[in-house]
């Protein structure tokens, strides 16, 4: 079964916010207790990609619920 969830590819929101100490924190709101930092932005995404395919990999050994991929969400800007 892992071999078959690894194989599908899953879509998580990730919320990224500066750290006061510089970097940043990121969270996995549909993955409880799914966080990660990095040193730079692009840190951050990959160190938090590790932390959900490890999320999933202890979910699938334990039988847990793993939620589907999630809603995407796309930022945009509007001047006024």
């Amino acid at each position: 079964m892992l071999g078959e969830i690894m194989k599908k590819k899953l879509r998580y929101r990730v919320i990224l916010q500066p750290a006061e100490e510089g970097g940043y924190t990121v969270a996995v709101p549909a993955l409880p207790g799914c966080i990660s930092e990095g040193d730079t932005k692009q840190d951050a995404l990959a160190n938090i990609q590790e932390a959900i395919r490890g999320w999933v990999e202890v979910s699938l050994k334990y039988g847990d619920y793993i939620p589907p991929s999630d809603v995407i969400e796309e930022m945009v800007e509007v001047a006024v």
